[in-house]
């Protein structure tokens, strides 16, 4: 009998079994991420190790604030004279150049007062000129009476000596008694003459005396209408106001057929040029900042626009000393407050660069005080 041999099983065929193609890119996006977490990752440890190395060797030495402002002379425009306003010349904000007329004032009542001067001063002089003509006249008439009171000595030695012999005639007979009677007589005359002589040579220089005087008295009198007049010549030139300096005309006031005092401010020039910044830095920021420091400013309303200077003065007091009521801390509870200290930079570059800026704008200033590194 045969033995019945089992089936062998039919080969099994291996099942293909289809996996989504999900793994890959979650991996890339894995490596991706790692990546840029290491790009970050360098990115801020170069950015820092720059800002840290920037700190160390530049950042740790700038002093830097907001509270600055660009400051300049501004120049107020008052008249020395009163008066009434004439004609204004010029503008709110133009353009002015140094030596421009700005404002006149009403000239008549000073070029009255000018002529009145002029008369004064004409008038003295001629009065001096009368003068010396009258000295010279004194002095023809003490040359006069010098020449009789030597005409009259003359004559009085002559008289003298005709009594004499008179004298000596009648006491020997030889002559009448009254022939001496008449040279002594004469002799007298003569005397008198010479006295007479002596008063009018001495009256005659006390007059020239008077005169002289009275020329002293009129030189002074010139000297004074003189000085009187250019006093009225610089009265009329002072009604005419002109613009000291080139620069903005600003805050003016003046108005056509306004009065107006000596000393009224009407209006303000502000220079286009020779501008500078003063910051008020906090006192704990100036233990290394010395004058030639070099500076930059951004002004707010420049923004992106960097100007150059240098610091060229720091300022002897703080702020609060020169303020109206100065703080005194020696009463009631104290509270520390920071001080500033304003510091003057010196803007570089040239009027037509420094001509955007404005007196009274507000920028931000840092001042690099490396220079003093330890």
């Amino acid at each position: 009998m045969n033995a019945e041999v089992p089936a062998s099983p039919a080969p099994t065929v291996p099942r293909t079994i289809s996996v989504p193609d999900t793994a890959r890119p979650a991996a890339r996006h894995r490596g991706l991420k790692r990546a840029r977490l290491a790009a970050v990752a360098l990115a801020a440890l170069l950015g820092g190790g720059a800002y840290g190395y920037d700190w160390w060797t530049t950042g740790r030495f700038v002093e830097s604030t907001d509270d600055a402002y660009v400051g300049g002379d501004v120049t107020p425009i008052a008249p020395h004279v009163a008066g009434f306003v004439q004609q204004v010349l010029v503008g709110d904000h133009l353009l002015v150049q140094a030596g421009q007329p700005l404002i006149r004032l009403d000239p008549k009542d000073y070029q009255a007062a000018l002529q009145h001067a002029q008369a004064v001063l004409d008038g003295a002089k001629a009065r001096l000129e009368g003068l010396d003509a009258r000295r010279a006249l004194q002095q023809a008439l003490i040359t006069g009476a010098a020449a009789d009171l030597a005409a009259r000595q003359a004559q009085a030695v002559f008289a003298t000596q005709d009594a004499d012999r008179y004298r000596m005639l009648a006491s020997t007979y030889a002559g009448t008694r009254q022939d001496e009677q008449k040279a002594l007589a004469g002799d007298r005359s003569a005397k008198a003459g010479v006295l007479a002589a002596q008063a009018a040579l001495e009256g005659a220089n006390r007059q020239l005396a008077v005169i002289d005087s009275d020329v002293v008295a009129a030189r002074a009198e010139i000297a004074q209408a003189t000085a009187d007049l250019r006093t009225a010549e610089l009265n009329l030139g002072y009604t005419e106001l002109r613009a000291p300096i080139a620069g903005y005309v600003g805050n003016r006031s003046a108005q056509v057929g306004a009065y107006v005092g000596s000393g009224t401010t009407l209006l303000a020039v502000v220079p286009a040029r020779g501008l500078w910044v003063d910051a008020n830095f906090k006192e704990d920021q100036l233990a290394r900042m010395r004058p030639g420091d070099p500076a930059t400013v951004v002004a707010d309303v420049l923004p992106g626009r960097v100007f150059h200077g240098r610091v060229e003065s720091l300022a002897p007091v703080t702020g609060a000393v020169f303020s109206i009521i100065p703080p005194q801390n020696a009463t009631g509870n104290f509270t520390k407050i920071v001080q500033r200290v304003p510091v003057r930079i010196a803007l570089d570059g040239d009027g037509q660069e420094l001509g955007l800026l404005r007196a009274g704008l507000s920028t931000t200033v840092r001042v690099d005080t490396k220079h003093d590194a330890p």
